[in-house]
C-alpha cells in the first residue's frame, strides 16, 4: 500500500475514532447503589444523581455517592474500550486480554 493509501486509511480510522465519541457522549450509563442512582455519559461525565429523600441524611451518603460514581465510571471505561476495539484493531493495535 502506498503512502496515499496509508493516509486514507488513517483518515478512515480518525473518522470512526470521532463517531465513536460523539456516540459514547450521547450514551447514558446508570449505577444503582442502596437506592442511589448516578447516571454519566459514555466520557464519564456526571449526568444526573438520585437520592432517595430518606437518603439525604444518612451518614454513609458521601461513602455511597463515592461508591456509585466509581461503579457508573468503571461501566463507562468499559463501553468506551468496547467500542474502541474495532478501531485499534484497525490500526493493528491489539492489547493482550481485551
Amino acid at each position: 500500500m502506498g503512502m496515499f493509501g496509508q493516509m486514507k486509511d488513517m483518515y478512515k480510522i480518525q473518522k470512526q475514532a470521532k463517531e465513536i465519541k460523539k456516540e459514547l457522549s450521547r450514551l447514558h450509563i446508570e449505577a444503582e447503589l442502596e437506592g442511589i442512582v448516578v447516571i454519566i455519559n459514555g466520557e464519564q461525565e456526571v449526568i444526573d444523581v438520585k437520592i432517595p429523600e430518606a437518603m439525604r441524611t444518612s451518614p454513609k451518603l458521601e461513602k455511597l455517592l463515592i461508591e456509585a460514581f466509581n461503579k457508573a465510571s468503571k461501566k463507562a471505561q468499559s463501553i468506551a474500550a468496547d467500542k474502541m476495539k474495532g478501531v485499534m484493531d484497525q490500526m493493528g493495535l491489539n492489547f493482550p486480554g481485551k
